[in-house]
């Protein structure tokens, strides 16, 4: 029988060598790395989970984070990493079906004092329909003793890919045919990325399709209307350049938007472009190739010093040849997350403007 791996175990079996233990309960690790030729970053080990899909900062030492394997919101400590200090099973808020529960949530953002999350709207990885993937709501972070915790806000709303077929301005991308097709395959659907406008709006960044090589946003015009049982109101598709990827998330910091940017299925090709808003295409931001990281969420800290932390969807990493979510103990699940600072923006192409307002 094969004996059961601590966290020092898990470390080795991802592969990594010459290691600094920053804390000494093995809950936390970091070291350099060099994946942004112009900044210097470390990493640290999270566990519990392995697919991190979309988080947010709660304050400047914790984040929250959605796992696309399960219903849960945990928290953990950014700095320490290790075990999450609160975790929140969403199953019985977002209604979902008992026989295929997963809702894969792969958004998130602040908005106000609200939190809202997305899940992909696309099918499974065979291309079945699953009504638990079709989900848009809010949070609000509360504290009980002492404790940081996630409480609903408002109605959970089940019917986005109905607006985004109805709206005549996305038929040249096919959307209804796209939602029909497993979501890594080629013209398939899945939205990963969700983030805040100064003007009060969602965009919503699609990993999958990629129509013509450009990134689709679509914008949310009115997400606190939606989540409160309203249809969304949507504006105007905007197109970027991102190199023929999709969208894997999306931030607002330092008055720009910085876009992690990915294959159509999530494999590996993943940059990071920041964007003014505006007319002007993004720009790719240094040499900033990864190297056995799978980033799909980026943190922003309310620090405006701090610099941004991606985190890794390890599911397919093998800890001793067995892929970490097909691990049954949650103790030897785990990711990765690792930060870094771009350099000052250098945008071109007049003043800002508010995507898909037109």
């Amino acid at each position: 029988m094969r004996a059961p791996l601590d966290a020092r175990g898990i470390f080795a079996y991802f592969g990594f060598n010459r290691m600094n233990w920053r804390v000494l309960t093995g809950s936390a690790l970091l070291w350099s790395w060099s994946a942004f030729s112009n900044t210097v970053s470390t990493q640290s080990f999270y566990v519990g989970m392995c697919d991190a899909s979309a988080a947010v900062a709660l304050n400047n030492e914790l984040f929250a984070v959605a796992n696309d394997e399960d219903n849960s919101l945990r928290i953990y400590h950014a700095a320490k990493g290790g075990a999450p200090v609160y975790r929140h099973d969403l199953s019985t808020l977002l209604r979902v079906d008992r026989k295929k529960s997963e809702t894969d949530l792969e958004g998130a953002s602040w908005l106000g004092d609200r939190i809202f999350w997305i899940s992909s709207h696309g099918r499974n990885k065979d291309g079945e329909y699953r009504a638990s993937r079709h989900r848009f709501f809010a949070t609000r972070v509360e504290e009980r003793d002492g404790r940081l915790h996630l409480a609903p806000v408002g109605r959970v709303y089940p019917n986005f890919l109905s607006d985004l077929l109805l709206d005549a301005r996305l038929r040249p991308f096919h959307l209804d045919r796209a939602s029909r097709l497993p979501p890594k395959a080629v013209g398939g659907l899945n939205i990963e990325g969700l983030c805040a406008t100064p003007e009060d709006h969602l965009l919503v960044g699609f990993r999958n399709p990629i129509p013509q090589r450009q990134a689709l946003i679509v914008p949310i015009m009115n997400p606190s209307e939606v989540v409160g049982g309203k249809p969304a109101r949507l504006g105007s598709p905007v197109l970027l350049n991102l190199g023929g990827r999709g969208i894997r998330d999306i931030v607002r910091w330092q008055n720009r938007y910085i876009i992690l940017a990915g294959a159509h299925d999530g494999t590996a090709n993943s940059r990071m472009f920041e964007w003014d808003g505006g007319s002007a295409q993004p720009r790719e931001l240094g040499d900033n190739k990864f190297a056995n990281f799978n980033p799909e969420a980026v943190i922003v800290y309310p620090e405006t010093s701090k610099p941004l932390q991606l985190l890794s969807d390890d599911g397919t990493q093998l800890i001793n040849g067995v892929p970490c979510k097909a691990l049954k103990n949650p103790d030897q699940r785990s990711f990765r997350g690792m930060w870094v600072a771009p350099a000052a923006a250098r945008m071109t192409g007049g003043e800002p403007q508010a995507p898909g307002s037109r």
